[in-house]
């Protein structure tokens, strides 16, 4: 079984405790930091209120997300029709060559 520990981490100026699996340390502090600069953000905009500025930067990271996977899926979309593409052109190109070769039949 494998030992989670607990990570101290600061948003807007206040102190929250969460557990942590081993190897995510980093990684949590990191998310922590980004989310902390972006509740910031939204207060600074003039959101008043704790929760109405967890609300919008929620809002706001949410839509960032779904954009960002409509935009994955969009690209490998557009890769995959561009591999069908090469794939058919080496056909041909292929078939061209075989075409242009000398009869070596005797």
């Amino acid at each position: 079984m494998s030992e989670v520990s607990s990570v101290v981490v600061h948003l807007l100026d206040k102190e929250y405790r969460v557990s942590c699996p081993p190897g995510e340390r980093d990684s949590l502090l990191r998310a922590a930091r980004f989310l902390d600069e972006r509740l910031r953000q939204v207060r600074d905009a003039n959101v008043i209120g704790l929760e109405r500025i967890a609300v919008m930067a929620a809002l706001n990271l949410s839509h960032e997300l779904l954009q960002t996977s409509h935009s994955l899926v969009a690209s490998n979309n557009a890769n995959d029709r561009l591999s069908r593409l090469l794939q058919k052109v080496d056909e041909e190109l292929d078939a061209h060559r075989q075409r242009q070769r000398p009869d070596n039949e005797s």
